[in-house]
C-alpha cells in the first residue's frame, strides 16, 4: 500500500456516484478496484497497482460478484487465471438474461 496515493489522484469520472468526503481507499477497496477495472484509464490502473499491489487486486477481482465481459477477459489474462475461477463468471451463469437469450 502506497499511502502517498489518495482518491483524488484517480480520474474524476470514476466517482460520479460517490461522496469523496467519506471515501476511504482501504474501507472501500472492492468498490475502488471494480471501478478502476471497469471504467478506469491506464493511469488509474497504474495507481491501483501502486496502491494495492497485484496480489490484492487479484484476490478482490476473483471475488467480485459482477464484472463486464471485457474486464473479466482482461483480469483473466493479466493474472493467467481461467475465467471460470472468478465468482462473477459463476454468478453470470446463474442469472438468465431474457434480453440476450
Amino acid at each position: 500500500m502506497n499511502s502517498e496515493i489518495t482518491v483524488n489522484d484517480f480520474s474524476k469520472h470514476l466517482f460520479w456516484d460517490v461522496d469523496l468526503n467519506g471515501f476511504d481507499l482501504e474501507k472501500h477497496k472492492e468498490q475502488m478496484i471494480q471501478k478502476v477495472l471497469e471504467y478506469g484509464q491506464i493511469e488509474d490502473w497504474n495507481l491501483l497497482k501502486k496502491y494495492y499491489g497485484l496480489q490484492t487486486i487479484k484476490e478482490v477481482a476473483l471475488n467480485l460478484k459482477s464484472l463486464d465481459p471485457v474486464t473479466l477477459s482482461f483480469v483473466s489474462t493479466i493474472f493467467k487465471i481461467d475465467k471460470k475461477e472468478f465468482k462473477c463468471f459463476e454468478q453470470r451463469q446463474l442469472v438468465q438474461n431474457v434480453w440476450n437469450s
